[in-house]
C-alpha cells in the first residue's frame, strides 16, 4: 500500500511539475523531449523507458522488485492521466505553487516507496548497477542525468529554473522525509546518514 501511494504521488509531482513549464527534472526533460517528438503523452515514454533500462541491469546482474515493475508502469500512467485533469496556469505564482507542490510530493513519495523496500526503481537500479562495478554513485547519478536531460532538451523538454531547484531540493527534502515516512526508521535514517544512492535521487 505505501509502495502505490508513493508512486501515485510521484506521477502527480511529476505532472505538477511538467505543467508548471517552469523546467523539469533531468529525466522528465528526457521524456518530455522524446514524448514532444513521437506525438504520445509524456506519461508512456516513462513507461517505456523505464522498461528498456530494466534490460540493461540484465548484464549488470541488478535483481528487480515488485516495486520495481509497479514503479516502471505506474508513475506514467498517472502521469497521463492526471496531465490533463490539471487547470491552465499562465501566472507566474500559481505556476510557481504547481512546482513547490510537485518537488515536495516527489520527495515523499520518494521517502515512501524506499521505506516499502520493494527494490529500486528503473533508473536508480541502473545507477546502483554501475556502482556494483566500481563506479562512484555521485558519479554514475550525474553522467547518467547530464545525458539524459541534455538530450531531452535538444528534443524540445522544458530546462528551466524549475529543473535547478529540483535537483538542489529533491535530495534534502528526501532524506528529510525517508526516517519519518519508512517502515523501520532506525535502519532509513542510517542510510540517510551514509549518502545511501536512494536518497541521492528520485524513487525512479
Amino acid at each position: 500500500m505505501r509502495c502505490i501511494l508513493g508512486l501515485t504521488l510521484f506521477g502527480i509531482g511529476i505532472a505538477l511539475i511538467v505543467d508548471s513549464e517552469l523546467g523539469n527534472g533531468p529525466w522528465d526533460v528526457f521524456h518530455q523531449g522524446v514524448a514532444d517528438l513521437l506525438d504520445v503523452g509524456i506519461g508512456i515514454v516513462i513507461i517505456a523507458t523505464g522498461a528498456l533500462l530494466m534490460l540493461l541491469w540484465i548484464p549488470l546482474r541488478v535483481r528487480p522488485g515488485i516495486g520495481t515493475v509497479l514503479n516502471t508502469v505506474q508513475i506514467g500512467l498517472v502521469v497521463d492521466i492526471v496531465l490533463p485533469l490539471l487547470p491552465d496556469v499562465e501566472r507566474i505564482v500559481p505556476r510557481i505553487g504547481y512546482l513547490t507542490t510537485g518537488i515536495v510530493l516527489m520527495a515523499v513519495a520518494t521517502a515512501l516507496y524506499i521505506g516499502s523496500g520493494l527494490g529500486p526503481g528503473p533508473r536508480d537500479g541502473l545507477m546502483t548497477g554501475l556502482a556494483a562495478r566500481g563506479w562512484k554513485v555521485r558519479t554514475a547519478r550525474t553522467v547518467i542525468e547530464v545525458a539524459v536531460m541534455v538530450i531531452g532538451f535538444a528534443l524540445g523538454g522544458t530546462v528551466g529554473i524549475g529543473t535547478a531547484v529540483f535537483a538542489l531540493a529533491i535530495g534534502p527534502l528526501v532524506q528529510w522525509f525517508l526516517p519519518r515516512l519508512s517502515v523501520d526508521p532506525v535502519t532509513r535514517t542510517g542510510d540517510a546518514q551514509s549518502g545511501n544512492t536512494a536518497v541521492e535521487s528520485p524513487a525512479r
